[in-house]
């Protein structure tokens, strides 16, 4: 049967999961504006438009997560190869899965498996918590540690990481990660990273938010300390990359 997202789903999800940011971004506004009646006239031009940048910002990052999930074609995961079949595949989430059954729909007769590396010790963010809450781990998923994936060597021609890997924030960390992707991806294989990056575009979208994100050089660092190469780059919007890897000394 055909998965299809329903309208909204990524911006409303976006707020059912961090709605304590809105909450406490409302009362100090509310706060602001109240405060402001008691001050000065100069003093008020100056909350004034404080509030009005404030809202502006968070509508402007509301409506940019509108077109990136909900508008722009990210979920139909045109960077994924369904040429060739019979394909061993892995996904890799974080504790929030939104793509294994849209990469099952797509590669159906390729064998599909899914790792979820949430550590609630490591990775303690509450919009993680409420989005395993909501959405119960694809059947058939397998936890796993960032430095141990548990799959023999060479298993996959596939695998993906799709908003996920940015939660790995220490270095080291993450590339061990890394590390384990190779050792596990067949000598020919391709490993797809689709990720925000901590750029400008970025930047305007969601403000200090992109901090969240990790840097293209940082990315770069980290495959480059893996073994791998990158052997293309595709943005499905101006928030989205996607990084295509191969290990090493196996591109032309």
């Amino acid at each position: 049967m055909e998965v299809n997202r329903k309208p909204f789903q990524g911006v409303i999800n976006i707020i059912r999961f961090n709605w304590h940011f809105y909450v406490i971004a409302f009362v100090v506004l509310v706060c602001l504006a109240i405060s402001g009646r008691l001050l000065s006239s100069d003093l008020q031009t100056v909350i004034n438009v404080t509030i009005i940048l404030a809202t502006a910002s968070v509508m402007i990052s509301l409506a940019v997560s509108y077109y990136i999930y909900d508008l722009s074609g990210l979920y139909k995961l045109r960077w994924i190869q369904t040429g060739k079949q019979q394909q061993s595949l892995l996904n890799i989430n974080a504790g929030f899965d939104e793509t294994s059954k849209l990469i099952k729909q797509k590669c159906p007769d390729s064998e599909l498996s899914i790792c979820d590396f949430y550590n609630p010790r490591l990775h303690t963010e509450v919009s993680i918590k409420r989005a395993r809450a909501a959405y119960p781990p694809y059947p058939g998923t397998i936890s796993a540690k960032t430095d141990y994936l548990p799959f023999q060597d060479e298993t996959f021609d596939q695998i993906f990481a799709i908003l996920a890997a940015h939660e790995i924030r220490d270095e080291q960390e993450r590339i061990l990660f890394f590390r384990q992707l190779r050792r596990i991806l067949k000598p020919d294989g391709q490993i797809f990273i689709t990720e925000h990056l901590r750029d400008l575009n970025n930047f305007w979208a969601y403000n200090i938010g992109f901090m969240h994100f990790h840097s293209r050089k940082t990315w770069l660092h980290s495959f480059e300390k893996a073994g791998f190469i990158i052997k293309e780059e595709q943005k499905s919007t101006p928030f989205i990359t996607t990084f295509i890897l191969e290990v090493n000394g196996n591109s032309l």
